[in-house]
């Protein structure tokens, strides 16, 4: 059971980084980011909420009880 929801989560988490990856490429934030030299506030959200749960449904899959 513990490495279907790793896989769960790590495939939520890839989409996650997936899309924030595509919110920062959306024209308003490079304009944003052209502006103020950082990368909008959603598109972090998303790097670290797929970062995040990537790393949980790893250690689920590869380390979590037998």
């Amino acid at each position: 059971m513990q490495k279907v929801v790793g896989v769960i989560c790590l495939v939520v988490g890839v989409l996650l980084l997936v899309w924030g990856y595509n919110i920062s490429q959306s024209v308003s934030s490079q304009l944003k980011e052209a502006v103020t030299g950082s990368p909008t506030d959603r598109a972090i959200y998303f790097y670290i909420g797929g970062a995040v749960l990537s790393i949980v449904g790893l250690f689920q899959i590869f380390v979590g009880r037998k």
